[in-house]
């Protein structure tokens, strides 16, 4: 009779009595990880204390890494290996003061039987509050029960209940009344004009086209084809090394006419001769190389949208993809032709960039593209991250700020608009982002997310105010000052509600010239969404 050696199963400790664990999921990027550890550390503290005050003990589930420089879970076989250690039926806490790839722990967060508790600082020095957004999204999507808590440093009242809560029960309840399912839409040009495109989407189909999937472990950002397709959405997948390979086919003169264009329209960019540290002539030829062969490569697919995850594989072969994202966003941009020069690409059009190819904004932005097109309105469309927020006078004003570019448009135009070097931590090429200030104005905001296995969109209205600019300094120094910023007030959302709703880290925007117009074009969306099967909320004051 053969014998076989069978495996030893790893068995988890038991776990200890009042004992709360915490892991901190990090970025990929080691220079990212080790930037932001001091303020992670200190999160990590501030939190300790709170809970040891409660009569609870803090166990951390991983040691620093001394070689590395920080204590982050910095990849998907470190989560693993972690979790293996951690009792699965203890209460466990993840602690985020930083942007963190979900998947670092998605596989042990699954697992999981105990109380899940996902934590943020309220700071705006480090995406903290976005990694929450994103790995909250992404728990979402798999069907993991957790709950979510906030704090400047855990010594407020609120922050202190809701540890107590959780401790308690193992869940923490969050007021979401603000939320509503969208009601029976009465007959009117604008629902029809909505089921009109739901249906010519469904019949003749459209294609988004996704550089390297998934590849920045966002997987509350992946849509399967079986969810998409119903939509008359399909994807066509595309490598980044194709990218790059179509970008050495592009001339330098090609692409030195994308900079004489720029430059004629009064986009300012602030260069410099250190490539280690300033944006230099060389990183922006490369990145309207990419500009144009993106629109190329579309063009060859016949794509309707495109999204491009640079911050992984390219961040280590060419410039950021950001300036390049931002143009095709905007009607209004520099003329690109095909190889043999005989014909403009999407010509008179935006072709629709759905940044670090989420798909939850493909969904969106191709959908609002063709809505706001169909209005005769400016369809510039942009994705931003929940970054952070304050109040100011009688408002809570959020600071929308996405990691590189937006449509000039949005900020009033490429007279307005500007280029800096993006920071090094994450970009180590460098290259220049399309950054301002998003002009005031009405706004209609949303975000199409996976719950329960099928597809929801959230939707909502919002106007984007014009603060003094030395506060607007303030908050772009509190944040990341290179990158774009819109500050927003939801209408009839406050920062609570929106933290314990949202299930991502991104949010879309879209102005309209006046409110009657925005209100208009939401119940326009609204409608065209609901044909097309897409579980519709409408989220504070929405006037239908």
């Amino acid at each position: 009779m053969t014998s076989y050696t069978l495996p030893q199963l790893t068995r988890p400790p038991a776990a200890a009595p009042r004992t709360v664990y915490t892991v901190a999921s990090g970025d990929l990027r080691w220079a990212a990880n080790v930037t932001g550890w001091p303020t992670q550390r200190q999160l990590e503290a501030d939190l300790t204390a709170a809970i040891t005050a409660l009569g609870w003990r803090v166990q951390r589930g991983h040691q620093v890494d001394k070689a590395a420089s920080h204590g982050f879970i910095d990849s998907q076989r470190a989560g693993i290996e972690v979790f293996k250690t951690i009792p699965v039926d203890a209460p466990l806490i993840v602690v985020e003061a930083v942007w963190q790839y979900s998947h670092h722990v998605l596989a042990g967060l699954r697992a999981h039987r105990g109380p899940i508790l996902l934590v943020a600082n309220w700071s705006g020095q480090y995406p903290g509050l976005v990694g929450l957004l994103n790995l909250a999204g992404s728990l979402t999507k798999a069907g993991v029960r957790y709950s979510a808590l906030w704090s400047a440093d855990f010594t407020d009242e609120w922050a202190r209940e809701g540890l107590m809560a959780w401790l308690a029960t193992g869940e923490v309840v969050h007021d979401q009344s603000h939320v509503r399912d969208l009601p029976a839409l009465p007959p009117g040009p604008e629902v029809e004009l909505g089921v009109a495109l739901a249906r010519q989407l469904r019949t003749e189909r459209a294609i988004i086209g996704v550089f390297d999937e998934g590849c920045m472990g966002m997987y509350n950002a992946i849509i399967d084809d079986e969810l998409l397709n119903p939509l008359g959405i399909y994807k066509e997948r595309l490598s980044q090394s194709a990218l790059v390979a179509e970008m050495s086919q592009v001339s330098d003169e090609d692409a030195q006419a994308v900079r004489v264009w720029l430059d004629g329209a009064g986009m300012t960019f602030h260069t410099g001769t250190d490539e280690a540290t300033e944006l230099t002539d060389a990183q922006l030829l490369s990145q309207f190389k990419m500009y144009i062969a993106a629109l190329r490569i579309a063009d060859d697919f016949g794509l309707d949208a495109v999204g491009i995850q640079y911050q992984q594989g390219l961040k280590d072969t060419v410039p950021a993809s950001d300036l390049a994202e931002g143009l095709m966003n905007n009607v209004l941009r520099p003329p690109v032709t095909s190889r043999g020069g005989t014909r403009e690409l999407y010509p008179g059009a935006a072709l629709p960039h759905f940044n670090e190819a989420d798909e939850g904004v493909a969904v969106d932005s191709l959908i609002t593209n063709r809505i706001w097109t169909a209005m005769g309105l400016d369809p510039a469309t942009t994705l931003h991250d929940i970054r952070w927020g304050e109040q100011y006078g009688t408002d809570f004003v959020w600071v929308f700020e996405i990691s590189g570019s937006v449509p000039a448009a949005h900020n009033g135009g490429y007279h307005r608009s500007y280029s800096v070097r993006q920071p090094s931590m994450y970009f180590p090429l460098g290259g220049g982002t399309l950054s301002g200030v998003s002009k005031p104005g009405e706004i209609v905001w949303s975000r199409v997310f996976i719950m329960d296995g099928v597809l929801h969109v959230d939707l909502g209205r919002g106007t984007v105010v014009d603060l003094p600019a030395a506060e607007t300094e303030r908050r772009l120094k509190a944040t990341t000052p290179q990158w774009p910023i819109m500050n927003a007030v939801l209408h009839g959302v406050d920062r609570d509600q929106l933290m314990a709703r949202h299930k991502a880290n991104h949010v879309n925007v879209v102005y309209a010239p006046d409110a009657a117009t925005a209100d208009r074009a939401l119940r326009v969306k609204a409608a065209l969404f609901a044909e097309l099967g897409v579980k519709v909320y409408l989220c504070g004051k929405v006037n239908l």
